[in-house]
């Protein structure tokens, strides 16, 4: 019977109700949205790099190692020597080995020098290779591939030039040796997307001029001279590595370690991973109060338009006092009828997430190469829908006491 009641007062105040129960439907959208690109975020940040064993550099902090040699921030203190990568490269427990050089920039993108083998070796986002958009890897030694966003940002094209600079933020040029773009990769959502992409043996061929960091005055080799040089790096920045058999990896990280000639530092990406997430995740965190807000927001609104209504619902209560009903009963209407309202709103709020997930996700990837998986709702989001319910039923009572107070003569009464 009460039920009824609901349902039918909810139908007559249908506008006041529809933009409330919106309202609600708005800011569980988004809390939920947040919700997901919370967790989409982070995940996409733990497959940033996957499927590598270890990373390898001069000594320093794991995180720092973590910084330059995946996310291209920062700089190495230190070179490993090629003679050292070739020592780890040569352990029985090392499956694969790619070495990586930086230190070089073309207009504020990273260059990192490596070989064709990191294409195949480096996986991101649980296990997916690397692919080429526009064109093929590098088949000359002044051949490059670069990321998306050095594509898009600069409007780069197959067999457009490139001049790569000497180190970071510098105006001296490598002018006389320049690359050609060979091939564009696909958005992937990692650093890769913003990495100029060029060989190790190119970047010592840029270098053959330089000595202490900048030109000798009045040389310039001939790119065919350079092709017949031995272009064997001295030194390298990192190496990622990957075993033959996971149980080896602690073995490995930690003979590398203590490795005698020199200082190096063998780190776990996936640990130095969430090590660097607990430093940048209070992000997360600032997300998920200012979606919480509105949604207290959106309840406190619903509160609000039930407080609005009573004055107009004077009568209507008054009469349902003189036809028997106790006190208690419209107090149990007023929260039978905003329960609805918060469970109609919980129930709008998800579909309209899981309908901008379908929109959204495939443009959302494209651009931000972020990953938002359309999956069933898990128990932490139903817990969510559950708590909004019950926050609407409670912030239902304030209204709902005071018309409780309202007595049967104050309704019938005319206000002028």
């Amino acid at each position: 019977m009460i039920l009824r009641l609901a349902y039918g007062s909810l139908i007559a105040r249908a506008l006041t109700v529809g933009m409330t129960i919106l309202a609600i439907a708005l800011s569980v959208a988004l809390f939920l949205g947040v919700e997901k690109v919370r967790t989409g975020a982070k995940a996409s940040f733990a497959d940033t790099i996957s499927g590598t064993d270890l990373i390898v550099g001069a000594r320093s902090g794991s995180v720092q190692l973590l910084l330059y040699s995946v996310f291209r921030i920062g700089n190495a203190t230190n070179n490993l020597t090629w003679e050292s990568y070739q020592d780890i490269a040569a352990r029985r427990e090392v499956d694969w080995i790619v070495p990586i050089s930086l230190g070089d920039s073309h207009r504020q993108f990273r260059v990192m020098g490596t070989t064709t083998e990191f294409f195949d070796r480096y996986k991101y986002r649980s296990g997916q290779s690397l692919a080429v958009r526009d064109g093929v890897l590098m088949d000359d030694l002044f051949d490059t591939v670069i990321g998306a966003d050095v594509a898009t940002t600069l409007g780069y094209q197959i067999g457009d030039p490139i001049v790569v600079a000497h180190g970071l933020a510098s105006f001296s040029e490598h002018a006389d040796q320049p690359f050609r773009v060979s091939g564009i990769l696909e958005k992937t959502g990692t650093p890769v997307d913003r990495t100029v992409i060029v060989s190790l043996e190119a970047i010592e061929a840029i270098h053959v001029d330089w000595r202490g960091g900048a030109q000798i005055p009045g040389q310039s080799t001939p790119a065919d001279v350079i092709r017949q040089m031995d272009l064997q790096p001295q030194a390298i920045t990192a190496a990622l590595v990957g075993v033959n058999s996971r149980l080896q990896v602690f073995g490995l990280q930690r003979s590398i370690n203590e490795y005698p000639e020199e200082p190096l530092l063998a780190i776990l990406p996936g640990v130095a991973l969430q090590e660097l997430w607990r430093i940048v995740g209070i992000a997360e965190t600032a997300l998920l109060a200012v979606s919480a807000m509105v949604v207290v927001t959106a309840l406190i609104g619903m509160m609000a338009t039930i407080f609005s209504s009573l004055n107009e619902r004077r009568r209507e209560m008054a009469i349902f006092r003189a036809m028997g009903a106790r006190p208690r009963v419209i107090l149990g209407l007023l929260v039978l009828e905003a329960t609805l309202m918060a469970a109609i709103g919980a129930v709008l709020g998800l579909g309209l997430l899981y309908l901008g997930l379908f929109i959204g996700q495939p443009m959302i990837d494209s651009a931000f190469g972020l990953w938002l998986p359309i999956e069933a709702p898990t128990l932490r989001e139903l817990w969510v829908l559950l708590g909004v319910i019950g926050a609407g039923a409670i912030v239902s009572l304030v209204p709902a006491l005071r018309a409780y107070r309202m007595s049967l003569a104050d309704g019938m009464t005319v206000r002028i």
